[in-house]
């Protein structure tokens, strides 16, 4: 059997933001889902159990034999460890996409020391604004394709805490014994795509902006389909 291709959005966002990707590759005959993580802001912390549970439950309506590839956007690289270790032994594969990736050992910051010094200005009534809101227009409109785009995705942005990107994820040991991959699109994650090819991972890149899979979704899907079937074999 195929594996399954699981898309995690970050929880800075929504699901919208992998919608044409499952689309293709659901058109192309290809088993995909991406599962809402949007409650996360109303969560009691730590956070990390609602997002690995939310994942869980999805991958728990998949048929039982069928293997399942992670695939995972900006900051929900972090969450993939604990995902793959309480789904442990369906998945098959984890591919991390323009992605921050989690320790090789010890827990993981969710946020470095410098961006948690740029958010807390931002807070007002214990959130922070949508994670568009915090950058300038010259940096935000490029990462959409079009106007109703944006707003689409805009609309289903939370607002986090700013608890959420204080608290530290654990690593589990082993996690990674699965095969590894990484798509870059660009800055600033060239230094986690470095990091990823340190590690062995197998590691291409789309250039792009953050949210490329918006922007060229079929040239996005194509290669997400290529790096995970060089790794996993149909299951019979």
């Amino acid at each position: 059997m195929d594996p399954a291709v699981v898309l995690v959005h970050s929880p800075s966002v929504g699901p919208l933001t992998w919608a044409p990707v499952e689309a293709r590759l659901k058109a192309s005959g290809a088993t995909a889902l991406a599962p809402s993580l949007r409650g996360v802001a109303d969560a009691p912390p730590p956070f990390w159990p609602f997002i690995t549970e939310a994942v869980g439950r999805a991958i728990g309506e998949l048929p039982s034999s069928q293997p399942v590839v992670l695939v995972a956007h900006s900051n929900a690289g972090l969450f993939v460890p604990l995902i793959a270790e309480a789904t442990r032994p369906r998945v098959v594969g984890c591919l991390f996409v323009d992605a921050a990736l989690p320790a090789r050992t010890g827990p993981t910051p969710v946020a470095p020391p410098e961006l948690l010094d740029f958010l807390r200005p931002k807070v007002t009534g214990g959130r922070l604004p949508q994670w568009t809101e915090w950058w300038d227009e010259s940096d935000v409109a490029p990462m959409f394709p079009d106007p109703e785009t944006r707003r689409g995705v805009s609309a289903e942005q939370p607002r986090l805490p700013l608890s959420y990107y204080q608290e530290q994820v654990p690593v589990p040991d082993g996690w990674d014994s699965v095969p590894c991959g990484y798509l870059l699109f660009g800055p600033p994650y060239e230094q986690a795509a470095q990091d990823a090819r340190e590690r062995g991972w197998d590691v291409e890149q789309v250039p792009g902006h953050h949210l490329h899979q918006l922007v060229d979704p079929d040239t996005v899907t194509a290669s997400i389909t290529r790096m995970y079937a060089r790794w996993c074999s149909p299951v019979s």
